[in-house]
């Protein structure tokens, strides 16, 4: 990542979003570094709204279905709350609307399931602005 890249001087906070735990420690995993702080992890979107309202998140990776609340409504929520939010979509569907459809809510990017660690970590440096 490049030195000068924005919010790199300082960590972000991560929330991680997804109703497979395994997802959700491979991203927390893959995230232990100096860039990113895991504040919270969430198996659903009502879960995702009540921490980040505890935690005030930086970057958000979010799966799409989900229990409860799906992600495209969850993200539509979340930018309500905080419009500077970085949202990262991950989702097994290769359907094309629906990541349309994310970004349009406000989401910034999309990573397709499976990924490896090396793509989930261009996709977020992308999406910090350090690619």
């Amino acid at each position: 990542m490049a030195a000068n890249a924005p919010f790199l001087s300082t960590q972000l906070k991560l929330l991680i979003v997804d109703d497979s735990n395994v997802i959700r420690r491979r991203i927390e995993r893959c995230q232990q570094n100096e860039h990113f702080q895991v504040v919270g992890l969430a198996a659903n979107g009502v879960e995702a709204i009540e921490l980040f309202r505890q935690t005030d998140p930086d970057v958000v990776t979010m799966d799409i279905t989900m229990p409860e609340m799906d992600g495209i409504e969850c993200v539509e929520q979340l930018v309500a709350m905080k419009p500077q939010v970085l949202i990262l979509i991950v989702s097994a569907l290769a359907d094309k609307a629906t990541a349309v459809e994310a970004m349009a809510k406000g989401a910034n990017g999309f990573l397709n399931k499976p990924f490896s660690d090396r793509q989930l970590n261009e996709a977020l440096a992308e999406l910090i602005g350090g690619a």
